[in-house]
């Protein structure tokens, strides 16, 4: 079997420039800055995706007394989330795409 670049759809892009170009995020903070690209009802079934294929990381952030309520996670691009991000971002440049 041939090796292929990993695919990496439209918001999976985005979500890594978010993350490579600020650092760790949590999800709803990639939603408020990619300027309506990416949207609340999507957000955590893709970052779950792209952790399952490698892309991202999460850790647990824990609640500050008195917040209630279940920890939230800060995602971070993995290595490897930013060589396929980079690869990509080459190929966009080489043949002139504009769109996500």
């Amino acid at each position: 079997m041939e090796e292929q670049i990993p695919r990496l759809s439209g918001k999976e892009f985005t979500i890594l420039e978010l993350l490579l170009n600020s650092g760790e995020m949590f999800g709803l903070e990639m939603v408020d800055a990619s300027s309506g690209e990416l949207k609340k009802g999507t957000i955590y079934v893709t970052l779950q995706r792209m952790s399952d294929k490698g892309f991202v990381e999460s850790r647990e952030e824990p609640r500050v007394e008195p917040e209630i309520g279940i920890a939230r996670r800060k995602y971070q691009a993995t290595n490897f989330g930013e060589t396929v991000y980079k690869s990509h971002s080459l190929a966009r440049k080489y043949f002139n795409l504009n769109a996500r």
